[in-house]
């Protein structure tokens, strides 16, 4: 079984570190419907696998100069009482529920990213010379901390696919510059969602996280390198079609066919 886990984290690895997000996307359907985890642990699991990717490629993205620090650093600290909030409130949903909310929440993402990303459309170079920061707006950058770290304890997610659109859309964050940030912040609250999940007693299969985890480090180095020689509207459209079908998938499962295995 451990083995079986080797492709799926080198995919969720290229798309941290390619997109800035859809490692959790990936992760939780891959974990329930291939792996056969129940939702509640696999979104442990996948905030193990999450970190160890984002922490790769954040630090390669930063290295590059792709990383806003001023807007991480205040993000992440309006998002750990949206965490601790987040996995109270994940703790008594069942897990059909939990899937099929998770996919509502991704096809609003996966729609407001495609319309950023067609508005990019004059953006054609791989290379940004001199990628900038667009101006610190404290309150909606604490206000989306808040947010994302709710859906992050809730969903068990590193939330990737929730913020690389907030950056974009709301705060104006250029593609390659959001995915870099993304990936420092999403560091931060994948790690503060795990201690919540521990501590509320959350388990793992040691073999299989082990796997998915070196798989995916190896996944996030390579999509750091294609990163940076993508146009920053086929980088868009990438991620949102990667949360799309997910998504679609995800819905349907829940609604139509009676949710992930071992749920109600």
């Amino acid at each position: 079984m451990a083995a079986a886990a080797i492709p799926f984290g080198l995919g969720i690895g290229l798309s941290l570190g390619m997109l800035g997000g859809g490692g959790s996307v990936l992760a939780v359907p891959v974990l329930v419907y291939v792996l056969g985890q129940s939702v509640h642990q696999a979104t442990t699991v996948s905030l193990v696998v999450v970190t160890a990717g984002a922490v790769v490629g954040g630090l390669t993205h930063a290295r590059r100069g792709r990383v806003c620090w001023r807007h991480a650093i205040t993000f992440i600290a309006a998002a750990l009482p949206g965490v601790i909030a987040g996995t109270a409130l994940g703790q008594a949903v069942s897990g059909r529920a939990l899937i099929a909310a998770f996919a509502v929440i991704m096809l609003a993402a996966a729609a407001a990213t495609w319309r950023k990303a067609r508005h990019d459309a004059g953006s054609t170079r791989t290379e940004v010379p001199q990628p900038s920061c667009p101006a610190l707006q404290v309150a909606r950058v604490l206000a989306a901390g808040l947010l994302v770290g709710a859906m992050t304890g809730f969903f068990g997610v590193g939330g990737g696919f929730l913020i690389v659109p907030t950056l974009a859309i709301t705060l104006a964050f250029s593609m390659r510059m959001a995915v870099g940030t993304s990936l420092i912040i999403i560091t931060t609250t994948s790690l503060m969602a795990l201690t919540a999940h521990l501590a509320a007693g959350r388990t793992l299969e040691v073999g299989v996280t082990v796997t998915m985890t070196v798989a995916a480090i190896a996944g996030a180095l390579a999509g750091v390198r294609l990163a940076g020689h993508v146009p920053q509207r086929q980088l868009g459209q990438g991620f949102a079609a990667l949360v799309l079908v997910v998504a679609a998938y995800l819905l349907i499962s829940a609604t139509l066919l009676g949710g992930p295995p071992g749920t109600s």
